[in-house]
């Protein structure tokens, strides 16, 4: 099962939804909750784009710069997802249902958790095709 290649995209996207998460809660030490989001996931980013070409994309014909390109565009649309999901769910809906424990880092969970499927089929067809 490791080996298949949505395995490993799995574990590199949980390996760079750590640095996301992790990051994103220092990063709102010192500024707001939807800032710090946007640049955790860049960072988050760099490191899954590093760990898929280095383990799961491995055979890929495409060139460095389109990989790049279009590994951005694909994660551009996922932040676009995990941002709206997040603020969504913490200023909307855990308020709604008086959601009180965490809600900005339940949230934050739950929208890097959303775009995995999406940035795979993306990634494997458009960025590391």
């Amino acid at each position: 099962m490791l080996r298949s290649q949505f395995a490993l995209f799995i574990l590199v996207g949980g390996t760079a939804a750590a640095v996301n998460f992790g990051s994103r809660i220092i990063f709102s030490l010192w500024m707001g909750y939807a800032t710090a989001i946007v640049l955790a996931y860049l960072l988050g980013m760099t490191t899954a784009f590093l760990l898929n070409r280095l383990f799961v994309f491995r055979e890929t014909t495409t060139a460095l710069h389109h990989q790049a390109t279009w590994f951005v565009i694909v994660n551009l649309l996922a932040v676009a997802q995990t941002l709206l999901i997040s603020l969504f769910l913490a200023r909307w809906a855990f308020p709604a249902i008086s959601w009180t424990w965490r809600p900005e880092l339940c949230a934050h969970a739950v929208g890097v958790a959303v775009p995995v499927l999406t940035s795979y089929i993306g990634h494997k067809h458009l960025s590391f095709r």
